[in-house]
């Protein structure tokens, strides 16, 4: 190899960096949680300020905890709230398959557990809705031949699409405040 193709070679990479550094640099991406900005984000809006209705069952008090965690940063309920967040949540089981040989064929092997998740936020002073919407989030879990183990593995579904649904809702609670 001469010592121009190693030039021109050479150039040529460096060039191609060069444009992908500029590419990357035109990307228009914000973070939800965007630090040292002139104006505040959705996001930096919410935090501390929402108050989360009670709810009555454990499923959605554990979607309640989780919200309650991210919107005021593990510092519990905000003593003076700018919003009041009206959550509902539902659970429902349904069979998805039955594999097993050993026991009743009617017996399922394998459930999925769903958490739907209604949500109305409002603004404290003016009564005026902020937000409002519905979402969904499934989990699978096995069904042993055990009880004890079969519950066991429900609430932990459960516990898990409890986590998925509040980032949910609080994700699209945020862009809907942001767009407003």
């Amino acid at each position: 190899m001469s010592s121009s193709e190693f030039l021109s070679r050479r150039s040529f990479l460096g060039l191609m960096a060069g444009s992908g550094a500029a590419l990357a640099a035109g990307c228009t991406v914000r973070p939800l949680y965007q630090a040292n900005s002139m104006a505040p984000t959705a996001a930096s809006t919410l935090e501390g300020a929402v108050s989360i209705d009670e709810v009555r069952t454990r499923y959605g008090q554990e979607v309640r905890n989780h919200l309650i965690f991210s919107f005021n940063r593990g510092q519990g309920q905000p003593a003076s709230a700018r919003y009041k967040l009206v959550l509902g949540v539902s659970s429902s089981t349904a069979s998805s398959a039955t594999i097993q040989t050993t026991r009743r064929d009617s017996e399922p092997t394998s459930s999925m557990q769903t958490l739907t998740g209604t949500y109305v936020l409002t603004e404290i002073a003016t009564g005026q809705i902020v937000a409002r919407g519905r979402r969904s989030v499934t989990a699978s879990f096995d069904v042993s031949r055990q009880e004890y183990s079969a519950g066991r593995a429900r609430l932990n579904a459960e516990d898990r699409a409890a986590r998925e649904l509040a980032e949910l809702i609080r994700l699209a609670i945020t862009q809907q405040v942001e767009q407003k």
